[in-house]
């Protein structure tokens, strides 16, 4: 019996180690407790491949969206915070920041597993993600093409550095596809929303997540 019993305990403790991060980052943090933010981007023709049907807010005929806001994340130096608190999202504050995504399903969503998390108000979260969102100058070659554009992710990140205030690794590009698409772009930020330096878990995800020679951004339709 008590054999069994230091087993099960030895067994638990093994089992506790090798937790991935981003299982034990997903429990609930504390609000404000956290070390910078992602800003993301998600390359709207992508998502709506996949989801077109399910999604028609989004991805409806004649939308013709390119890079829409996912989200401003909170994040570890390894993985990232969840579910804060249980604050909801004020239809007014809403109202106060239209179309700020994609898809209005979003806002609660964001909120609620995210913007909890910021150690902000609703307003405020909402506000500096429109702020970080619009001071992002998207490069002439990825606004929102109209034929299928092919690129590496050495020449993506470049161009995006040349045409805002950040450094190569303040930028990760993730592909859908084993590698073959553009999914979405994280862009790393302080906690005060200065352009910052994303951590090397999330540059190393990046590089393996868009390991092929190429990638291709598909057009908006």
């Amino acid at each position: 019996m008590r054999f069994n019993r230091l087993f099960i305990a030895s067994s638990l403790l093994i089992n506790s180690l090798f937790i991935p991060n981003a299982a034990i980052a997903q429990n609930r943090g504390t609000p404000g407790k956290f070390d910078f933010y992602v800003l993301t981007l998600s390359w709207s023709p992508d998502y709506c491949a996949t989801n077109g049907s399910r999604d028609q807010q989004q991805c409806g005929s004649g939308r013709k969206l390119g890079f829409v806001l996912h989200g401003l994340w909170p994040q570890y130096q390894n993985g990232y915070p969840a579910n804060c608190s249980t604050q909801k999202l004020p239809s007014e504050v809403k109202r106060q920041f239209p179309n700020l995504y994609p898809s209005n399903k979003l806002y609660d969503h964001e909120w609620e597993k995210h913007g909890t998390c910021s150690g902000k108000t609703p307003a405020e979260y909402l506000g500096l993600s429109k702020k970080l969102k619009d001071a992002i100058a998207i490069p002439a070659a990825y606004n929102r093409p109209t034929k299928p554009l092919r690129t590496t992710i050495t020449n993506f990140k470049n161009s995006f550095v040349s045409a805002n205030n950040i450094t190569a690794d303040g930028i990760a590009p993730f592909c859908s596809g084993s590698g073959r698409f553009l999914q979405e772009v994280f862009f790393c930020y302080s906690k005060n929303g200065e352009p910052g330096i994303c951590s090397a878990e999330i540059l190393k995800r990046s590089q393996k997540s868009c390991g092929q020679p190429d990638f291709l951004l598909r057009n908006v339709r």
